[in-house]
């Protein structure tokens, strides 16, 4: 399949949704390449994640003040389905984000927005991009939820139930909340063996080529899509996975079908959301309230840190001036001194 040649017609908005840490950070990137506008203030990379999140971190500490609202969580298993908040409430969220994004996007006729909870919380995001007259296309990867659960072990201490449960939940909604919308599942394992041909999926699902797609490009992303990206395998048997796995196997399975060609029939995906409807009927009375607790904890830990952070560097800076004034006030000395000594 060769690739789009003509240009869009039209503006419009790239969505990367998806599990965090199933590959979205670098089909982010990819898209930026390839001329794709990402948000003005942007997560820089850590020990996770070295070469960048590229999500907009204003954005995600607003997902995640909305999560809360709602009684959910990032990490909340049972964050399905999206639940608007009253009449009155909801719209002024949707005001929140709408300014939220004329500040970090302005005038961008590709803005990229990738945060992983953008998923679950689609139908507000979808309500702003319909509100600003900008159209969406979708891109989700697909990687293996055991490599996810490894990550997510590694960096927030989950157990592999929680994680595989949690990319279920992700994944769900991201291809429940983009069925109308030009799509491409794409597979991150193939994003870094030959991310050529995920592209050619990519634009052909949307039926445009990317914005800005150039030699220049393809060398940046060759640069940037290599193998040392890949921390987790995913290597292992996920049906074995307790009280979840079979159900997760039949989800990833219909991902890993539509990633490679056509979108397999829905029924599974049903099926594993209703699933997921029963155990949060009798579980999530007593998972939601504890993760939603947790968040707020973690965002006011934060805020303290940063807090704490903000004093430091004006101590910083208060000590630096004042080593000024010192060595300032030592020369005026130096100079009354000689000026002294020649009378």
């Amino acid at each position: 399949m060769a690739r789009t040649t003509t240009r869009p017609a039209k503006h419009g908005a790239y969505l990367v949704l998806g599990m965090h840490r199933s590959g979205t950070s670098a089909a982010t990137q990819l898209l930026a390449l390839a001329g794709a506008e990402l948000p003005q203030n942007v997560m820089p990379g850590d020990e996770h994640n070295a070469r960048g999140y590229f999500e907009p971190w204003k954005i995600a500490l607003f997902n995640d003040e909305r999560l809360r609202a709602g009684g959910s969580s990032w990490d909340d298993v049972f964050a399905l389905p999206y639940a608007p908040l009253a009449k009155a409430d909801e719209a002024a969220w949707i005001a929140r984000a709408t300014a939220l994004y004329r500040d970090e996007f302005g005038e961008a006729r590709f803005p990229l927005l990738k945060d992983p909870r953008v998923s679950v919380l689609a139908p507000l995001w979808r309500t702003v991009l319909k509100d600003v007259g900008m159209p969406a296309r979708v891109v989700i990867p697909v990687r293996s939820p055991l490599a996810v659960a490894g990550s997510l072990a590694r960096r927030d201490g989950f157990p592999v139930e929680k994680s595989v449960l949690l990319w279920c939940a992700y994944m769900l909604a991201a291809e429940l909340y983009s069925r109308d919308l030009p799509r491409a599942f794409i597979s991150y394992d193939g994003l870094i063996a030959d991310w050529r041909a995920e592209v050619v999926r990519i634009e052909a699902a949307h039926g445009a080529p990317l914005p800005r797609m150039s030699p220049h490009a393809e060398r940046e992303i060759d640069a940037f899509l290599t193998g040392d990206l890949r921390h987790n395998a995913g290597a292992g048997d996920l049906a074995a996975v307790p009280t979840v796995g079979p159900m997760a196997k039949t989800v990833f399975d219909w991902f890993a079908a539509a990633a490679v060609g056509p979108h397999p029939p829905l029924a599974p995906l049903e099926a594993a959301a209703a699933q997921i409807a029963e155990l949060k009927a009798k579980m999530g009375p007593f998972v939601s309230p504890v993760t939603c607790a947790l968040s707020a904890a973690r965002a006011e830990l934060d805020e303290a840190l940063q807090d704490r952070a903000r004093d430091a560097f004006h101590t910083r800076e208060l000590e630096t001036e004042l080593a000024l004034l010192r060595r300032e006030r030592a020369a005026i000395e130096a100079q009354v001194d000689k000026l002294l000594a020649a009378r």
